[in-house]
């Protein structure tokens, strides 16, 4: 049966995935195992779209069908005693004046894959709006997407509002996209970044550690 919910995650199949995790349950199976099912198929998925054996779509579906039954496990893993409590919240978004947001969304599929509680707030997004978010969900880390050299200047103001909330001590920021460097965002006072979305899941977790 677990080898059916893999089944079922990795070809982004939701009312299977659910469906399997459901009997897996009801046949005495352990929840922990089974969330450790669920997260080997959608490591898996990921460890396909790296290699370009997946594409985005598929790697979509995937993480719908495993929130689908990480929604029917975990009353029984709570139950249990155990936790499906997030690795920590990230607030992510494409920087304004900037509307694309391919990369920004593959990031916010990794990072929620990993285990975090991601608030994705879209493309053209304001600084003080970055800010504003981050306070109002106790983020952890705000991630900027920017994909425009134009408007690399108003990723720093991100930062700044982030200090004027006063959130900054509580809260890394990183930053990410095309025109982005390691120089770069160290002299912005970003606290990193990553040249894609598996090393900016990595990056997040290294900070939260």
């Amino acid at each position: 049966m677990l080898d059916e919910i893999r089944e079922a995650v990795v070809a982004g199949d939701e009312d299977a995935a659910a469906s399997h995790a459901g009997h897996a349950l009801e046949g005495g199976a352990d929840p922990s195992d089974v969330l450790e099912t669920l997260s080997s198929a959608i490591r898996e998925i990921g460890e396909r779209f790296q290699r370009g054996e997946a594409f985005l779509p598929e790697m979509m579906l995937a993480a719908d069908a495993m929130k689908a039954a990480v929604a029917v496990v975990q009353p029984a893993l709570l139950a249990a005693g155990g936790s499906t409590t997030a690795k920590g919240k990230v607030v992510v978004g494409t920087i304004q004046h900037d509307i694309h947001d391919i990369g920004k969304n593959i990031v916010a599929t990794f990072l929620q894959m990993n285990g975090f509680e991601v608030h994705d707030m879209g493309r053209d997004v304001s600084p003080k709006a970055f800010a504003e978010k981050a306070a109002e969900v106790g983020a952890d880390i705000v991630a900027v997407s920017v994909l425009l050299t134009s408007t690399m200047t108003d990723v720093p103001v991100v930062l700044e509002e982030i200090e004027s909330a006063g959130i900054r001590d509580a809260c890394a920021f990183i930053v990410g996209g095309a025109p982005v460097t390691p120089e770069w965002a160290q002299a912005i006072g970003a606290d990193g970044t990553a040249e894609d979305a598996a090393g900016a899941a990595q990056l997040c977790l290294e900070l939260l550690s």
